[in-house]
């Protein structure tokens, strides 16, 4: 591997010693790291992606507040880095995004569209190196080890060409994260956006680790980062201190987990071969769970989650996945497939909800699932798992559910639920 320090972003020189700007080209878009030349695990993540897309499409959008999402009776999908200065974020009810900016643009989602510069993207990921995982439309990891002998040039330099690659061919930015696993990866891309790339190395991690919030760290939800505030973890900089032999003796495999990533440590390979990319929301219980009704229970306003973020993208899907995990982290996944694709709360309730029974007979629960996938091109109109016994009652089910949807928009997500929300 070169001994190489610093990279100019525009013109792909490399340099053994750290500069303002490039000798060559002038640009003073340089990124310089100690370790720039042997890292070779990145995370590239587009830049507000969907916005992007709209805007490339009409120029005239340029220089306003747009938000991507499924209208007043939707959530945010994307907002622009314009809209975002105004408090607009992802997944956020639409109706609160236009309070906080009312002067934004606001257009539907296209997901053909999306999908298609997606695969324009991969295409150009798959010139880099053949190991890429999506994990969405707009991101993916990609591990260059062993390219640098096949381009006669760092892995840090070929991101830096496949950036530009995408912004000539495709018009969007991308962001790129660069170190040397997968959970550093994707850190590194969140620090220097718009059309950033940044760099974590075994030697500035810890360090760099050391004041964020746990909720940073893959696998800590609000649930968990509450259970640890409890016990005085605020910060990574909490486990730190601690042996992981410690924290393996207080929490267990999760302990484990945590004391890893808190010293960098992310043993994840690239994996190539993915399942189908889904639409799903989880919550970990304070303590654990093991009545089945107060697991019921806790389903349905995920299935509601899932249903929502489907409606704002357009999607459905025909695969229905419980995801439950035991009191000792053995994962249970069970999944049913429709007869036709869904994006309603109560059809996937209605399919999950024999799932949760089936399992819900012995051992105590700590998280539980629900999602969808196996996507259709286009949004039909959701089927019932017994639609083709119950049409009417399918009509019916979407009727009383667009109802429910307007006048959430209108007056707010509490104003109005089902009786099983009380349940």
């Amino acid at each position: 591997m070169k001994q190489v320090t610093a990279l100019c972003r525009d013109c792909l020189a490399e340099f053994q010693q750290s500069l303002a700007a490039c000798s060559r080209c002038g640009s003073e878009r340089i990124v310089s790291h100690a370790e720039l030349g042997r890292l070779t695990m990145a995370h590239i993540d587009c830049d507000a992606f969907y916005a992007a897309v709209e805007k490339r499409d009409n120029p005239e959008l340029r220089d306003k507040p747009l938000i991507v999402g499924g209208g007043k009776r939707g959530v945010v999908t994307t907002a622009c880095y314009i809209a975002r200065k105004f408090g607009p974020r992802s997944a956020m009810p639409m109706y609160k995004a236009l309070q906080m900016c009312p002067h934004a643009v606001v257009i539907k989602p296209d997901m053909a569209k999306y999908k298609r510069v997606s695969q324009q993207i991969r295409k150009i990921f798959d010139t880099a190196t053949p190991l890429v995982e999506p994990l969405s439309l707009d991101e993916a990891f990609l591990d260059l080890a062993g390219t640098a002998k096949l381009f006669d040039r760092t892995p840090a330099a070929t991101l830096a060409h496949v950036s530009r690659e995408i912004e000539r061919d495709v018009g969007i930015t991308v962001s790129i994260g660069l170190s040397y696993n997968k959970f550093l990866a994707k850190l590194a891309s969140d620090l220097d956006k718009p059309r950033g790339f940044a760099v974590i190395g075994e030697g500035d991690a810890v360090q760099l680790l050391h004041d964020l919030p746990l909720i940073r760290l893959p696998g800590v939800g609000p649930s968990l980062a509450d259970r640890l505030k409890v016990d005085g973890f605020f910060t990574v900089g909490d486990v730190q201190r601690r042996s992981p032999q410690e924290m393996s003796t207080r929490y267990g495999p999760t302990g484990e987990h945590l004391a890893s990533l808190a010293r960098g440590i992310d043993r994840r390979h690239v994996t190539i071969d993915r399942e189908s990319k889904s639409v799903s929301a989880e919550t970990t219980f304070l303590d654990d769970v093991g009545d089945a009704a107060e697991l019921r229970r806790r389903l349905w306003p995920l299935c509601e989650r899932v249903a929502e973020r489907l409606k704002a993208s357009g999607l459905s899907g025909r695969v229905i996945t419980l995801k439950l995990k035991t009191a000792r982290f053995k994962l249970k996944t069970r999944r049913q497939t429709l007869p036709a694709a869904t994006q309603l709360a109560e059809v996937i309730f209605r399919t999950a909800e024999p799932l949760l029974r089936e399992e819900a007979r012995g051992p105590k629960f700590r998280l539980i699932g629900v999602g969808v996938e196996g996507f259709d091109e286009q949004a039909q109109a959701p089927i019932d798992l017994f639609a083709s016994q119950q049409v009417d009652d399918t009509a019916h089910l979407e009727d009383i559910e667009r109802a429910m949807d307007t006048v959430r928009a209108k007056f707010g997500r509490a104003a109005i639920r089902k009786g099983r929300a009380d349940k």
